[in-house]
């Protein structure tokens, strides 16, 4: 597993806006940049929040990046308890 990678590649979504829109335009070929494995591909691709918080990502980091991607609260707070 990749932590440091993982959240490398959520900070830079999270705070740089050219990196973001690379993100936005072409979210595979964007994660392909960063040392990560399939499951973390995934997790990233698919924004698993239950995924990327159980693999470890900071929740400073989490709630940011799946905003970014239109997870609303009731849905972000039913994945961390695993309702969803």
């Amino acid at each position: 597993m990749s932590l440091y990678q993982m959240q490398k590649l959520i900070y830079h979504v999270n705070r740089d806006a050219e990196r973001r829109e690379q993100y936005r335009q072409d979210s595979g070929a964007f994660v392909k940049k960063y040392d990560l494995t399939e499951q973390e591909n995934a997790a990233i691709l698919n924004v698993d929040v239950r995924a990327l918080y159980s693999m470890g990502v900071h929740s400073l980091l989490l709630r940011p990046f799946t905003l970014l991607n239109k997870v609303s609260n009731e849905d972000y707070a039913k994945a961390l308890k695993g309702l969803v």
